[in-house]
């Protein structure tokens, strides 16, 4: 309860700096308006929003113990998303005012050197002076509606706006009968975060099948951290379809890490369990183990890891005992959930193609007229697509699902569609 106390109230009196710092520029906005009801109405709005919001973080830090720990991460979720929602776009705002008060500030201290030089000035208020701080107050306004705009969009259709992200990648040792191979690579489902929206995923189900793949490839991230947040998703997940194959592997967020357990015990049989919807859902989980995929007589081999990152993500995965089955194979896919582990261990194998996700694209970015860019790029130079290094590939899927922030912004959830030639 203390510890509750503490991280609420310096949250609480930032938002309500920032509100009342926003208001100082809304309110001659607001001021101009004609109709007393609309000031009353607007003013009243304003200060619902920010009393609401306040209300709802104080009710789960006091009532988090009372939610269900699986259900947790959707409170949060909505939390994320009310305070990004009408707080970023006040920060883009508060600007304005800042700037304003600048301005006013060198202007003071202007009028206040001359004072001193002639002793006496006439005092009135610029009409022009008026209009240009209402003029930036306006303009405030005006891009704070951009991230308003887009955050909105993230959280309502931008999570479920699935793309296809297609790749034709060729390789001089791939078996011939390989050539022409389709995979669709998911990952990071984070069932948990979807609150059982079963009809959006089912439809992300029915574009995945009509890829026609060959191999369907999960790397990794199930759910949040519980088992339980499977739930009556078997009946969706395993409609998907591949002609030769569905075979995942285990993201850091799978091992229960991001919980306190009262009994070893019961997180063993978290993880079993989750393990056990692998099956459920007709993939074969891959677990530091490779599988071997035949062709007319010709064969690749398939390798998957455990979840392998750099510190404080766990290193469960052990590329050695992965490979150890398929040594003999000239051809190797992998599955990697962390693309971190390519540079630090696979480069150094003769691995063609590795798959991995786990950096969602950090659900915030922008891929158009060739730029493609992402503040988790500073954590992770290979965050998202196709990357080469000699005659080595890793692909970065950008995430099928969604956590902490409720939506996506400018970075889509992804279906990809990697054709070996």
């Amino acid at each position: 309860m203390k510890a509750s106390v503490f991280l609420l109230i310096p949250l609480l009196l930032f938002m309500l700096l920032v509100d009342i710092y926003t208001y100082r520029g809304v309110k001659p906005l607001i001021a101009r308006i004609n109709n007393a009801l609309a000031r009353q109405s607007l003013t009243i709005l304003f200060w619902g929003i920010s009393v609401f919001i306040f209300a709802a973080f104080s009710l789960f830090m006091f009532g988090i113990k009372h939610v269900k720990q699986s259900e947790s991460y959707i409170y949060v979720g909505y939390l994320v998303a009310g305070f990004s929602l009408f707080y970023i776009p006040k920060f883009v705002f508060i600007l304005f005012v800042l700037l304003k008060d600048i301005q006013g500030a060198i202007a003071r201290t202007i009028r206040w050197f001359r004072e001193r030089k002639k002793k006496s000035i006439p005092q009135f208020k610029s009409k022009r002076k008026m209009e240009r701080s209402e003029f930036l107050y306006q303009m405030g306004l005006v891009l704070a509606a951009i991230p308003f705009a887009s955050i909105l969009y993230g959280v309502t259709k931008g999570k479920f706006n699935y793309r296809v992200m297609r790749e034709k990648i060729r390789f001089e040792h791939l078996p011939k009968s390989f050539k022409g191979l389709k995979i669709v690579q998911i990952s990071d489902m984070h069932l948990g975060s979807f609150n059982k929206n079963f009809e959006k995923v089912s439809k992300a189900v029915e574009l995945i099948n009509e890829q026609k793949p060959d191999l369907i490839l999960f790397t990794g991230d199930l759910v949040n951290n519980f088992a339980e947040e499977t739930d009556g998703w078997a009946p969706v997940l395993a409609k998907m379809k591949a002609k030769i194959g569905k075979f995942s592997i285990l993201g850091n967020h799978d091992y229960g890490d991001y919980s306190y357990w009262k009994f070893a015990e019961d997180k063993a049989k978290n993880l079993q369990d989750i393990k056990n919807f692998h099956a459920d859902m007709g993939f074969k989980l891959l677990l530091n183990e490779s599988e071997t995929i035949s062709i007319n007589g010709e064969e690749i081999a398939l390798v998957g890891v455990e979840n392998w990152g750099k510190p404080p993500f766990p290193q469960h995965g052990d590329l050695k005992q992965a490979i150890n089955g398929s040594a003999h194979q000239p051809f190797k896919i992998l599955m990697s959930h962390d693309p971190s582990h390519w540079d630090q261990q696979v480069l150094d194998t003769d691995i063609a193609l590795t798959f991995s996700g786990h950096t969602h694209g950090m659900q915030f970015g922008l891929e158009r007229a060739g730029i493609k860019w992402s503040p988790v790029q500073y954590k992770y130079p290979r965050w998202g697509g196709l990357y080469q290094e000699g005659d080595q590939y890793l692909y970065v899927n950008r995430g099928f699902g969604y956590i902490g922030f409720p939506g996506r912004i400018g970075m889509p959830p992804e279906i990809t569609l990697v054709e070996l030639a």
